[in-house]
This record gives C-alpha cells, structure tokens and sequence, in this order.
C-alpha cells in the first residue's frame, strides 16, 4: 500500500478522487461528483456549523464518503493511503485557508505551499492540502499543481521549452508565464464564465442557442471566425452585434452563439500576437481544444505553438500531485 496515493482535485463546483500507483503514475481507480467546494461549504453553514460539527472535520466526512466509494469500486481497502488534495480546498470556503506561495514560483514544486494532518481514528489518512500561487493582482488554485506536473512530464521527454506561456482554457482561463525553470508571472481571463452569463442570462439569451455547441460546420465555422476578426474591436459594443445578427437575421442562434465565442476567445487570444518572443503551450480539454485550436490558427499563433492533449493534462495532474506530495517527505 506504500506505493498507493489518493489525488484529489477538489474545485468550486468538481471532485475528483483518482487511485494512483505513484512509482508509476498508473490510475486504478477514480471517482468524480459534482459536489465541488461551493456545495460543501454552503451544507456546512446551513447543517454542520448549526450543529457544532467544525469546518475541517464537515470537509473530511465528506472526503471520507468518496474514499469509502472509490475502495468499495476498486475492491481495496484504503486505510493508511495518504491523500494529497489541491484545489479549491485550500481556500477561504474550503478545509482550511491556506496562505499562497508567491511568485516567482519554481517549477520543481520546491516553494509550494501545504498543510499537512495527521491521519485520526476517524480519518485514518494523512492529508496534505495544496496551496495555490498569487501574483500582486492575480491568483490561482489548482492550475500550479497541473503545471508542475507538465513541465516535469516535458522535461522527461526533453520538450520542455525554456520560455512559453501556457494556456489553460477554462471558465477561468489562465495563462502562465515560465521561463527558466520558474513562473514568472500569469493572468486570468474569465473567458468561459462570461460567455455563460451572457448566453445564459443576459439579454443575449434569446439571441443564441449553445444545444449543438459541438456542431463545427461551414455555418457555425464561419460564424466563429466572424467573432475572432471582431475581437479587436471594443468588446463591450461588439457583445451587442449579438442581438443585431439575430434581429437582423444576419445569423442563427446556433451559429450566433459560435459568432459569440469567437469574440470571447479572441479577446483573450490577441494579445498574445504582440507577445512574439513566447512559445506557446495550449493545455486544452477536449470541449474546448477545437475552438482554441481554431482561433490560434486563424490568430497566425499555431506556428509559435505546442498542443498537448487532453489525456496529456489529466496525467500531469497525477504528477503534479505526486510531485508535491513527495516533496514533503511524508512517512507513508
């Protein structure tokens, strides 16, 4: 069992648990739920704060449930197999807050910053609660833990560049900023979350329609690219045309919300034209990879830039962790 790891990825609104061999890397088993930090955190304050029952211990109980389903699905018994959990649950609305490293963070995880619990006779793991990163008006959870693992994964394979920016689509986009073995700095750009609040709830709801979201044809191509070369137009006025291409009839309500993601991801993209001396790095999941990877060409960016594949970035989480978890010298 000395081998045995448990990874935990615990986001705003995501958990995954995976069973990793970690002399290896291998996945044995994993589970996932949508009951993220923000869930956790609110049946606390509405149950288990009313009832005496304190935060950290909330979060374990309800760690331990899906430790309890992974080894049930698995047919292992887990007791004693450390956790190491990244993510949302080092924040203010998670286990504990847990102050961020700072940059320029080393990409050997060497500056990351942890906590690490003892394993209880109701808990029987030790746990170690990840961290993430600030800059002076930026921050970011999870992500570093990915990133770590990347460049290692690179670094194996002797592909790691020496200065790129890597790209994270997302909700919350992140590029990040590495050179030399360090990250320098990065940024984030609420791609994702602004386009759902606007084809979700703005006045543009009526005017877009995301059920064929995967549908790349000639129409809905068009339709995105229309968005990228508008992007560098002011994007508060350009968001309007939205309506206008549907009150007009100019497009679809499919091929509208295609029109509005390429606005969107070109806005976040272009900067990156003036940014000439930087490989590029795009770390994208498969629903978003065809989108970036279309922009980044017709933004005259794929020249400049390495596409890792989504399977590529779940394993580089597995390290990541691995990383960090074997940086603190834990007795396992």
């Amino acid at each position: 069992m000395s081998t045995y790891l448990l990874c935990c990825d615990w986001g705003t609104s995501f958990f995954r648990l995976r069973l990793i061999n970690r002399s290896d890397y291998r996945l044995i088993e994993e589970v996932t739920s949508q009951q993220g930090i923000a869930s956790i955190y609110t049946n606390w304050k509405a149950i288990g704060e009313r009832a005496g029952i304190g935060k950290e211990q909330f979060f374990r109980d309800a760690l331990l449930k899906q430790i309890d389903l992974l080894a049930s699905n698995a047919g292992i018994k887990l007791d004693q197999v450390p956790v190491a959990v990244s993510g949302m649950a080092s924040s203010s609305i998670g286990m504990d807050e847990i102050p961020y490293a700072s940059l320029p963070f080393a990409m050997d995880g060497s500056q990351a910053s942890f906590r690490h619990f003892d394993a209880t006779e109701t808990f029987p793991h030790e746990l170690i609660l990840i961290s993430g990163v600030r800059s002076q008006e930026d921050v970011m959870r999870g992500e570093e833990t990915q990133l770590i693992g990347l460049t290692a994964l690179l670094d194996r394979e002797g592909n790691r560049p020496n200065e790129a920016i890597f790209i994270f689509p997302g909700t919350h986009s992140k590029h990040m900023y590495v050179q030399g073995g360090q990250l320098l700095n990065f940024e984030t750009y609420m791609t994702g979350e602004v386009f759902n609040l606007m084809a979700s709830t703005s006045i543009l709801k009526d005017s877009v329609d995301v059920s064929g979201f995967n549908d790349f044809s000639e129409g809905n191509l068009a339709a995105f690219k229309a968005g990228l070369s508008e992007a560098g137009s002011p994007l508060l006025n350009r968001l309007f045309t939205v309506r206008t291409n549907q009150l007009f009839g100019n497009l679809t309500k499919q091929q509208n919300a295609f029109y509005l993601s390429g606005l969107l991801i070109g806005a976040e993209l272009k900067p990156l034209q003036e940014k000439e001396n930087w490989q590029l790095v795009l770390c994208s999941g498969t629903n978003l990879f065809p989108f970036y990877k279309q922009a980044i060409e017709d933004l005259k960016l794929a020249g400049r830039t390495t596409t890792m594949a989504a399977e590529r970035i779940d394993k580089a989480a597995i390290i990541g962790q691995v990383i960090l978890f074997q940086n603190q010298n834990l007795n396992v």
